[in-house]
């Protein structure tokens, strides 16, 4: 599963140390996903007697298809450090400890296809099922309202399109609509300026199609926050994201305050 580790030298001796690291961060990184295609960590550490005082100059990993919560796979994902403190006794003991928090530029490539595929998952379920706030039950006269079969297709310059199945009791209204990708915060993505694409829908359904659309939009935008997804540890934040063709490229960095467990 895990394949192509990449040492921080090429000593042919096979400094124990190094590979003792290598090792062991390989094996904590991997804890980290439920799956993957390949996972590549490099480790920088010159002179390598360094790492007896656990100072490592840099570290790197690069991902791919690498599946989160069971649930969320991103394309691919790459992170490099700051110099980084360990105590090097945890390490032999097959852990990572920081002396200290450290920072790491971070690269996250999502798919359309893994965005999707995201929308299936139960954590986002739980956020579009049995909605009952003011704005939607006004339309659908008291019901609770599901938005169904989401798709999304990326578009250039940060634009993207939406469609679902706005559904209550026996009534299926299709919503379909189009935004800019933001940041807020730097941990929130925000879908701004929402356009109603009312040529996909029925002339019969456009007003209430409308009206979905608001809410919809509403509720997106409270959904992807990146405060709910940070690992034990951890504090995630946003720089910029772009469309690249059908990739979504996210860009920021991770304030480790320490290495997390398993999840």
């Amino acid at each position: 599963m895990f394949g192509g580790f990449v040492g921080f030298g090429n000593n042919k001796g096979g400094d124990w140390g190094e590979k003792l690291i290598n090792t062991v961060a390989s094996n904590t990184i991997r804890h980290l996903f439920t799956s993957s295609d390949s996972v590549e960590v490099a480790v920088k550490c010159n002179p390598s007697s360094k790492l007896l005082q656990g100072t490592i100059d840099s570290f790197k990993m690069n991902g791919c298809g690498l599946v989160i919560k069971k649930q969320f796979r991103t394309a691919e994902m790459s992170f490099e450090t700051d110099a980084v403190a360990i105590d090097f006794s945890s390490a032999v003991q097959g852990k990572i400890a920081l002396k200290q928090p450290t920072q790491a530029i971070a690269q996250v490539r999502l798919s359309e296809a893994d965005i999707n595929k995201s929308f299936e998952a139960d954590l986002v379920r739980k956020r579009l099922e049995n909605l009952t706030p003011d704005g939607l039950t006004a339309i659908s006269e008291g019901k609770p309202v599901s938005f169904n079969d989401v798709t999304v297709k990326l578009l250039p310059d940060n634009r993207v399109k939406l469609e679902a199945q706005a559904s209550w009791e026996d009534k299926v209204v299709p919503v379909s609509l189009s935004c800019i990708l933001g940041i807020s915060k730097r941990r929130r993505v925000k879908f701004e300026d929402i356009q109603f694409e009312q040529e996909d829908i029925p002339q019969e359904l456009q007003n209430v199609s409308q009206e979905l659309t608001v809410a919809l939009g509403e509720i997106l935008n409270e959904m992807v926050d990146l405060d709910k997804f940070n690992l034990d540890g951890v504090k995630l934040r946003l720089n910029r994201l772009q469309t690249e063709g059908q990739v979504l490229l996210f860009s920021g960095y991770a304030q480790i305050e320490k290495v997390p467990g398993a999840s």
